[in-house]
């Protein structure tokens, strides 16, 4: 199930009253509070008899927000860290430093949104909430939230201002948060970015305290969440309904290259080596993640990076001769990238991105070995041969849409949104094409229900044969669901040694491991557990029971597809195996474990 929507309140030009900045002077937090520490006043009822720490609610969307400022001295520097007591290393506070600004060269002048992403530090602590990983479980690997990496989402500001040394007034809001709900939040940014930056701290620790009120993001579930949302003396509000939170526009970032869209979701499919040079990281955030985005519902699982700098920690890793390029796609915006990586396989070379309405100059596909300057035209750089024919349809259908204008140039008869859905339906379509006959073969690996006995531990799954999954491409392949030729063979055999189907095949094995664990409970459930005990010691019993806890305590740990009422009927079991043992054992077998 998929959030399909969000609705929040917003501010609306005015900023919030002065009686909601002075109720967060008066719930200010404390400032340092230890993670995990519980205090009286921090503690409040979910509803449900359950106590719930203080920013329990703001950590289920935000690991914190930070405020990035310039010193002319120290150059960039975390000015705000809110709530107080988040954590960040020293080296996760460099990396959003760095990342929160444009590069020099790019001349954001005025106000600028765009993403990135970083490695989280070894050694930081797992998160607490149990509870949204059993919801994160439930959701489309879209909406999964990134367990190694941390997403920055950021509103620059950059204004001419005469009373500063530098003479401009630079300063970026950055949300921190392991969830890639980018629309969401450039959209929450646009609620609370301007007003924050004439109203300071007090605003921000109003709208922290307003995001801390939020009921968890649950699967399948419209919510509505304010966001500074009593802010006129009226006591109006602004509602802002987003179809859904993770996509950007799709069309717009394709577009100056959707004559070769089919190739890109190829080099994405097979986990190349890529990078998007352009020229601001506006431009360069957006287009990777419509990258990302372009093979959904399969994941991505190469390591991705929206906007890239110098600065970056695994800069050096990811720059290096020494090696082939790692399978990675980087958003850079500096000029000094067209040079470092000119020997990366795969180089995509953008202009700045059209306004809604207005369709940029093709770019055409061109060898690397053009790439020796740094003001190389806009292109694709790449000496890769598709496997499939292009699909000349979707282009028609594309093209239908565009007149000619001759003092416009070229305009959309149709608004980007619906080219959007035009785009993404045909990317979906390709992809599922390709992935059904795997998901089919894999399927078939599946012991049968008939080999599962609920005294052996649960059969094992066949192993993935390469050369047998081929063989059924002639009868059960793409040609099935796809009207597109080529070579799906060889793109199959690129495929299997890529990463992206290494995390599949790993993500596919581990849920039908997991269903075959579920079964084999099923399988216990329907014997006459009690009647066993009775032929065998009280040693073999004691054993069972011991094996039958872990089982649950299994089932509870890896949220197994097990329905409550064999959970339940299991412990029934359980309980009564127990008392039918001598009281000695009775009391420890209960203490061991939780029925």
């Amino acid at each position: 199930m998929a959030l399909r929507g969000l609705a929040h309140s917003g501010p609306n030009s005015r900023g919030p009253s002065e009686e909601v900045v002075a109720a967060a002077e008066e719930r200010r937090a404390p400032a340092v509070v230890p993670v995990g520490a519980v205090r009286e006043d921090d503690e409040e009822d979910d509803g449900r008899g359950r106590g719930l720490l203080r920013w329990d609610g703001f950590s289920a969307w935000l690991h914190c927000v930070c405020v990035v400022g310039f010193d002319l001295e120290l150059g960039q520097a975390v000015e705000v860290i809110y709530p107080q007591h988040s954590k960040l290393t020293d080296k996760e506070k460099t990396n959003i430093c760095y990342l929160s600004f444009p590069d020099s060269n790019s001349g954001c002048l005025g106000d600028t949104q765009f993403c990135f992403r970083f490695r989280q530090s070894s050694g930081r602590r797992v998160s607490l909430h149990c509870l949204l990983d059993q919801f994160d479980k439930d959701l489309p690997v879209y909406l999964k939230k990134d367990p190694a990496y941390f997403y920055g989402y950021v509103y620059f500001r950059q204004v001419r201002d005469k009373t500063l040394k530098r003479g401009y007034f630079q300063k970026s809001l950055v949300l921190i948060s392991k969830l890639p709900y980018i629309h969401f939040f450039h959209t929450v940014l646009k609620q609370i970015a301007p007003e924050y930056f004439e109203k300071s701290e007090p605003y921000l620790e109003a709208a922290c305290n307003d995001v801390d009120q939020w009921p968890a993001p649950v699967p399948g579930k419209t919510l509505h969440l304010p966001i500074m949302g009593v802010v006129m003396k009226a006591n109006t509000h602004i509602s802002v309904i987003l179809p859904t939170v993770h996509e950007v526009d799709l069309f717009r970032c394709f577009c100056p290259v959707f004559l070769h869209s089919q190739m890109l979701w190829e080099l994405v499919l097979l986990g190349e080596p890529l990078v998007v040079m352009a020229p601001s990281p506006s431009e360069s955030s957006e287009t990777v993640l419509a990258l990302i985005n372009c093979i959904s519902p399969l994941k991505y699982v190469s390591d991705f990076r929206p906007y890239f700098t110098i600065h970056d920690s695994e800069f050096k890793e990811y720059t290096t001769r020494t090696q082939a390029p790692p399978s990675v796609i980087l958003g850079v915006t500096n000029p000094f990238f067209a040079k470092t990586l000119q020997h990366w396989p795969h180089i995509i070379r953008i202009g700045d991105l059209k306004p809604a309405g207005e369709i940029p100059k093709q770019v055409k596909v061109k060898k690397l070995k053009n790439l020796k300057t740094l003001d190389s035209k806009p292109g694709v750089y790449t000496s890769y041969k598709p496997y499939l024919n292009r699909d000349e349809e979707i282009i028609k259908q594309l093209q239908k849409v565009l007149i000619v204008s001759s003092f416009k140039g070229v305009q959309q008869k149709r608004p980007s949104e619906a080219q959007s859905v035009i785009l993404r339906r045909y990317f979906l379509e390709l992809t599922q094409s390709f992935i059904i006959p795997l998901e089919r073969y894999v399927a078939s690996l599946m012991p049968l229900q008939k080999s599962i006995s609920p005294w052996k531990s649960p059969p094992q799954l066949r192993q993935f044969l390469p050369e047998e999954f081929m063989k059924t491409l002639e009868k059960t392949g793409p040609q099935l669901t796809s009207r597109i030729k080529g070579d799906w063979i060889g793109l199959y055999r690129h495929f299997l040694k890529s990463p992206n189907f290494d995390g599949w095949f790993k993500t596919r094995r581990k849920e039908m491991t997991q269903k075959l664990e579920a079964l084999h409970l099923e399988a216990l459930c329907e014997e006459d557990l009690l009647l066993w005990t009775q032929k065998h010691t009280e040693v073999e019993t004691v054993d069972l029971v011991l094996k039958l806890k872990n089982k649950l305590l299994q089932a509870d740990r890896e949220h197994l597809p097990v329905k409550p009422e064999t959970m339940e009927k299991l412990r029934t079991h359980i309980d009564a195996i127990i008392f039918a043992l001598p009281e000695d054992l009775q009391g420890i077998l209960l203490k061991t474990g939780m029925t």
